[in-house]
């Protein structure tokens, strides 16, 4: 710690204190620049669930993903993330400004045939491996983007009826609330 108060990283002490109660509890919804509509529910320090409402993957939802989750700084989280289709996803968090920035680095085979992924991801785990393994899987499409988080509340951690139905099956209008 500096004089300052501030934490130092050093090679001894690579990591700063981590306070995930600004985000683990917290379900949001945001919207890329591009469109892609994504709801990210952070049920604890090292899973999530989540939905995709619109986009190249739009429909898709998945439960129990297991995360790397770390606070950045005040108000700034890092979500990353591997899945079994082989994609890869980063995602940083600012709750407070309402910003988020994710890299998603999408293999070949997704890109040429996502709409073998929009399913719910945990009925169809082999599937997904299998795809995975069949590639292709370069070159990796890559999609970084920032997105507005439109909606960010706190609903409590480990609940599992957070996110248990598909987009499609939600009332009309439903991802498109606001606070």
């Amino acid at each position: 710690m500096t004089s300052n108060g501030v934490h130092e990283t050093t090679v001894e002490n690579p990591v700063p204190p981590q306070d995930l109660s600004g985000i683990v509890g917290h379900r949001f919804i945001y919207t890329y620049a591009n469109g892609w509509q994504y709801e990210m529910y952070v049920k604890n320090a090292t899973t999530i669930d989540y939905r995709i409402h619109s986009g190249m993957v739009g429909g898709r939802w998945v439960k129990d993903q297991h995360v790397d989750l770390a606070q950045l700084d005040d108000d700034s989280y890092k979500v990353s993330w591997n899945e079994p289709t082989g994609t890869s996803v980063s995602v940083d968090v600012m709750p407070g400004k309402r910003r988020l920035h994710g890299v998603i680095f999408f293999p070949r085979w997704v890109e040429e045939h996502g709409e073998r992924t929009v399913v719910y991801q945990n009925d169809h785990l082999d599937e997904m491996r299998k795809y995975r393994d069949e590639g292709p899987t370069y070159p990796i499409y890559v999609v970084p983007e920032f997105a507005r988080i439109t909606l960010f509340e706190y609903v409590g951690p480990d609940d599992d009826t957070v996110v248990s139905t598909a987009p499609a099956d939600l009332p009309r209008g439903w991802s498109d609330r606001t606070n």
